[in-house]
């Protein structure tokens, strides 16, 4: 076992975990990955929660309990999944307390079927903040035409957010400006911004699996080339534009107002094709001040054999945009394998949160106590 995690760690990212359950927490799994393998904070997401409380028992009493309330399938999934949020939180707390707030973070979604609705994007997000009730956690939202205003909005609430679902560029750039926005309405409120934190999850692997499925298709030896190389293409250029945007005069003013950058996070880190190695989204993004979230078979095969050999993103600008223009030169569109990512994106999340009800409706229905 070597220690490449550490020196990920010691590289600038943050090492946090893609998945949460009851089951991980209270056997001290979750303690034990913060305290041996460099773990400082958790993501989630309809998929994880879906899976979580479809397998095993470890839900069974409170979901009994809520049964008994009669309490509605909605309501029940909430109450489940923010019992495990607020419990990831306080073991991760002295993570938060030891990094000024930074790390230590767990990440809760707004209801994905939301994700075109600005204004229940903004209440979910407010209702969830509140049910959490820690200040460690991160809200979830989309980062779809209609996640924008919300994440500016809530922002400027105060309450922290990790901006999902980013395939493009250009929503990259939208994304960093619904932050400055949401800092500056902030500001303007008097709020205290060293308190706020963002991230942006810039997802990696379904950028590959789209293009490359594509190039398989034209079948030339120059497309075969360039297969596994537009997903680290893609988010070095997003590390470029994130340097632009945190050197401007405008993130200055805000800089010294005590505000935070909102980092990059790499999302959809586990590699899809066997053909790649297992780390590669993990040995190819280092770089100062990002995040990578990590499944934990992406997590155990860094810590085994990752090869970790300081910053393989800065000094790679030129290298990927040739990489993303002999992709385009083949007459592949990058416009439309990211739109296309972004609804696929969506649709899976939603289609994750229906599983989900319907599991949980069941397991509601099967635990209910007998009338009498």
């Amino acid at each position: 076992m070597t220690d490449a995690l550490k020196r990920l760690s010691d590289e600038g990212v943050a090492i946090w975990l893609d998945d949460l359950s009851r089951q991980r927490i209270t056997s001290g799994n979750l303690a034990e990955l913060i305290d041996q393998q460099h773990v400082v904070g958790v993501t989630t997401n309809p998929s994880i929660f879906q899976k979580a409380i479809s397998d095993g028992h470890g839900y069974d009493q409170q979901v009994a309990d809520l049964a008994a309330r009669k309490v509605t399938v909605e309501e029940a999934i909430r109450m489940i999944t923010t019992a495990d949020v607020r419990d990831a939180a306080d073991i991760l707390r002295p993570v938060f307390d030891a990094t000024g707030g930074q790390d230590g973070r767990v990440s809760i979604e707004v209801d994905p079927r939301l994700a075109h609705n600005t204004t229940a994007t903004i209440a979910e997000a407010k209702q969830l903040a509140w049910l959490v009730d820690r200040p460690n956690t991160l809200i979830k939202i989309p980062a779809t035409k209609a996640g924008l205003p919300a994440i500016t909005e809530v922002i400027g609430l105060g309450i922290s957010v990790n901006v999902t679902l980013i395939f493009s560029l250009e929503r990259y750039r939208e994304v960093m400006d619904a932050y400055l926005a949401g800092l500056e309405k902030a500001k303007a409120a008097g709020l205290d911004l060293s308190l706020i934190r963002s991230v942006a999850s810039f997802f990696v692997s379904r950028v590959d699996t789209e293009i490359d499925k594509r190039l398989e298709v034209i079948g030339t030896d120059e497309a075969k080339a360039l297969k596994g190389k537009a997903a680290l293409a893609n988010a070095r250029l997003a590390y470029q534009a994130y340097e632009e945007v945190f050197s401007s005069d405008r993130w200055s003013a805000l800089d010294k107002a005590g505000a935070n950058k909102q980092r990059p996070l790499w999302a959809s880190t586990g590699v899809k094709d066997p053909a790649f190695k297992d780390t590669l989204y993990v040995d190819e993004l280092v770089a100062p001040g990002t995040v990578n979230t990590m499944p934990e078979a992406t997590l155990e095969a860094t810590a085994d054999h990752g090869q970790i050999t300081g910053d393989t993103v800065r000094g790679q600008y030129a290298q990927a945009k040739a990489d993303l223009d002999a992709v385009a030169k083949l007459g592949v569109s990058y416009d439309e394998v990211v739109q296309l990512l972004e609804d696929e994106g969506v649709d899976k999340f939603e289609t994750s949160w229906n599983d989900l009800l319907k599991s949980t409706e069941a397991e509601l229905k099967r635990l209910a106590p007998s009338e009498g």
